[in-house]
């Protein structure tokens, strides 16, 4: 598994994609808690909750809701 850590403009920590051996991304807040997941297979973005958010690589604007 790797993880990219991803940082504001003031290089603060926001949050976190870790990539698993199937691919699957999963993105977590600073405080790693889950928000979402990237289904490449599927190549859809759920929510923390496995709720359909779009097609795509969309983790991003799940972030982006909490700040």
């Amino acid at each position: 598994m790797t993880r990219q850590t991803l940082r504001d403009r003031n290089q603060h920590v926001i949050g976190y994609i870790d990539v698993e051996f199937s691919g699957r991304q999963v993105l977590r807040d600073s405080n790693n808690h889950v928000l979402g997941y990237y289904e490449p297979g599927r190549n859809q973005t759920l929510d923390s909750n496995y709720h359909v958010i779009g097609n795509g690589n969309r983790l991003t604007t799940l972030l982006y809701q909490i700040w």
